[in-house]
Formats: structure tokens, sequence, C-alpha cells
């Protein structure tokens, strides 16, 4: 099944602890039905001494977010997704609210 949320998508969280926050996508985790957003849910993870940074460190990362919690932003607004295939065989991906196409799933098909 086709997502609705894609990478580089500028998106609207709408639920959890960054609720009202946009960001805009940096990775799409198919399997676990997750996304990452630049600069939103921030972790720090403490890193062990090792050869390759023998120092150790901490870090801040991304961490994942469920793709339910977020909705595409379009207009300065989010809206819900909806799936179009045009005469042509091509399946689009459109925004309810003002029926803007946002990106092409997959071209034409061939009869």
């Amino acid at each position: 099944m086709p997502s609705h949320v894609r990478k580089g998508d500028l998106v609207f969280i709408r639920s959890g602890d960054h609720r009202g926050k946009t960001g805009e996508v940096i990775r799409v985790l198919t399997k676990t039905d997750e996304v990452i957003i630049k600069g939103i849910n921030l972790r720090t993870k403490h890193l062990k001494p090792t050869r390759l940074s023998p120092q150790g460190g901490i870090i801040t990362k991304e961490a994942p977010i469920h793709i339910s919690n977020v909705n595409p932003v379009v207009d300065g607004k989010p809206t819900r997704v909806r799936f179009e295939i045009r005469p042509d065989g091509s399946k689009v991906r459109v925004a309810v609210k003002g029926g803007k196409v946002l990106s092409t799933v997959h071209g034409p098909r061939k009869k």
C-alpha cells in the first residue's frame, strides 16, 4: 500500500509531544511505518569510546514518529491525502483540501 507521506514532504505533527510543529521528512521507514523528521523528536545518545572515536561523546539525533501521527502541509495547512488514477493510467497523490497534486506515485501504464 502506498504511503501518504514521502521523503522531502513538509509535514504537520498532529499528536504526541511535538504536536503542532512542522518539519521536513528525512526518511520513511516502511517496515515499521515510521518517519524521521528533521529537527523534531530529538534524542540524546551517549557513545562509548571506540577506535574510530577514541573520545566517545554525546550526540543528538532524530527519533522516528509513527506515520499515522503526521499529515502533509499544503498552502500552510495540514491535509489528508487521496490517491487518484488519471485517464492515462498514472497514479498521483492529491491533497483533499484544495485538490493540489502532491506527487506522482507511478507514471502512465501501457495498454
